[in-house]
């Protein structure tokens, strides 16, 4: 009687933990502490800002600069690159839907972005390092034409392709060809040159230009 009790007293422990509901077991690893992922993305964008070249960043000296151990970066990203990736999309913003009032003013409104971006100094020291490691790491640039290049792009061709069937403009222009040269000088401003001035009334300076040129005649 005394061994049957025992057997007894020990069986609903063992149907207890049996019955446990998956994923109440210890975890393996440690989840990630979203405030450490922001506080190396936020060093990363400190010394781009500082102007080290993406050259000289190492994980170890970013782990270093962050106040975080070097195990724990690597745990996070598995190099340079996967972190440089991480750092670009931190940076992106939702682009605004155009209006649809006018082409002008949609194109307007797009540029505008852009010129907001340029007077932001990390974001511009993030693309200037990016554009100048294009063939070192040609994935950053893969994504970031992914993730923001194309999409900015397919915009202002939508504007273009609607303004062509409302006849605000030519119905035979080239769409890409006429998407370059409108947003090519803003960039060029905002990318290439660190102190261009970038004064509110570009964006439209530059429409009124091209479109004078493709207007209907």
């Amino acid at each position: 009687m005394t061994q049957t009790t025992a057997r007894e007293t020990q069986a609903p422990a063992a149907a207890t933990t049996a019955a446990a509901p998956p994923g109440t077991a210890e975890r393996r690893g440690r989840p990630r502490n979203a405030a450490l992922d922001t506080a190396v993305v936020e060093t990363v964008l400190r010394l781009l800002e500082e102007g080290v070249p993406l050259g000289a960043l190492s994980m170890e000296r970013i782990a270093r600069e962050a106040g975080i151990g070097k195990a724990t970066v690597y745990r996070r990203w598995p190099g340079k690159e996967a972190l440089m990736l991480d750092v670009m999309r931190s940076l992106e913003d939702e682009a605004p839907e155009p209006a649809g009032a006018s082409v002008r003013d949609d194109l307007v409104t797009l540029l505008e972005v852009l010129r907001r971006r340029g007077l932001a100094k990390r974001e511009s020291a993030v693309l200037r390092t990016v554009l100048a490691q294009v063939k070192a790491h040609p994935r950053l640039w893969q994504e970031y034409h992914e993730k923001v290049v194309r999409v900015r792009r397919e915009a202002v061709h939508a504007v273009l392709r609607r303004g062509m069937a409302t006849g605000e403009v030519r119905a035979d222009l080239d769409v890409e060809l006429m998407g370059d040269l409108i947003v090519s000088p803003m960039l060029s401003r905002a990318m290439f040159h660190d102190r261009a001035e970038l004064p509110e009334d570009l964006p439209g300076k530059i429409v009124d230009a091209v479109l004078a040129g493709i207007r209907p005649r």
